[in-house]
């Protein structure tokens, strides 16, 4: 369905040292996956305005509870990613255990590790337990060096998998990357996935000015549709690096410079992040935040409460900034 997030700069593919494969974004044409069931979109029930990533020590309950404590008092919903190079719970019963703990989960579901029956299925069992909303993407490729003696799938991409949770009555949360090659025509990529049956968009990270560009571009391609931006939080090198080392994402160089060469650097990042939030929600268009990143090299625990710091300034500043 077209380049992914992950296009670098010159137009070459993240995976491999060649161009990328796809020259456009492809118009959508298909109702749904399996061409049986009537296209349509499963609204939100609400639009988070702080939506968190939620990060965590994989396999461990007691981890999953300690970092829902600390983000769930400050932020609407968590926002769970899937990481190419570290498994984690599988989606149903880390929903819900995040439910038990607190916190308005959002799972990400990627095609690289499961064909579609059981994509199927985990978004029928994500639907049974109230999960307002899944992530849905392609996902990017293993690295060679990670469990080469597995074969990834990829039976559909990201665009047929928010049609297929449509279809099952989830709503489908859909990527996009503002600043990646071709950059006029995400807008019109965006619209594709609307119309594919996808409810939400979540961007990756751009500046203020790429993402106002963005907006006017999708708004023009007919997309209306609630946007998420992200806001990046890094406190130390670590968590700069972490946000700035995948192709499409948009980092100021001179932000994270200002930022780590501050005596405090974690109260420098946390200000900063919450003045590029308030930039970025007062964007027609622009109905929410992610807070992203890993905040902090200290470990989850300290991150969560970076990040749940930043999301109380966003709200202490929203009833005079918009």
């Amino acid at each position: 369905m077209g380049p992914c997030g992950g296009v670098r700069a010159d137009g070459s593919c993240e995976v491999s040292p060649q161009p990328c494969v796809f020259a456009a974004p492809a118009e959508w044409t298909e109702p749904t996956p399996s061409r049986t069931v009537p296209l349509r979109t499963v609204p939100l029930r609400t639009v988070p305005r702080i939506l968190t990533d939620f990060t965590s020590e994989p396999w461990s309950a007691a981890m999953l509870a300690s970092v829902a404590a600390a983000l769930a008092p400050s932020c609407d919903a968590v926002l769970v990613g899937e990481h190419q190079n570290r498994p984690d719970f599988p989606p149903t019963l880390h929903a819900s255990l995040l439910l038990a703990a607190g916190v308005r989960p959002w799972m990400t579901l990627t095609c690289r590790d499961r064909n579609r029956i059981v994509l199927e299925a985990e978004l029928t069992g994500l639907r049974e337990l109230g999960v307002d909303a899944v992530l849905c993407v392609t996902g990017d490729a293993r690295a060679y060096d990670v469990r080469p003696d597995v074969t990834q799938v990829f039976d559909l991409d990201g665009t047929r998998l928010a049609a297929l949770a449509a279809s099952v009555g989830v709503a489908a949360a859909v990527a996009e990357t503002p600043t990646a090659p071709p950059r006029q025509l995400r807008g019109f990529r965006l619209f594709q996935k609307q119309r594919a049956g996808a409810a939400v968009a979540v961007l990756n990270h751009a500046s203020v000015t790429s993402v106002a560009g963005f907006m006017a571009a999708a708004a023009q391609a007919g997309v209306t549709i609630p946007v998420i931006a992200a806001v990046a939080i890094f406190t130390d090198e670590l968590s700069a690096t972490v946000l700035s080392a995948l192709p499409g994402l948009e980092l100021d160089p001179a932000v994270v410079r200002a930022v780590l060469s501050r005596p405090d650097p974690v109260a420098a990042g946390v200000a900063a992040a919450a003045r590029e939030a308030r930039a970025l929600l007062a964007i027609p268009g622009v109905a929410g935040v992610n807070i992203s990143g890993l905040a902090s090299a200290r470990g989850y625990e300290y991150g969560a409460r970076v990040k749940a710091e930043l999301a109380q300034l966003i709200q202490a500043g929203d009833g005079y900034d918009h």
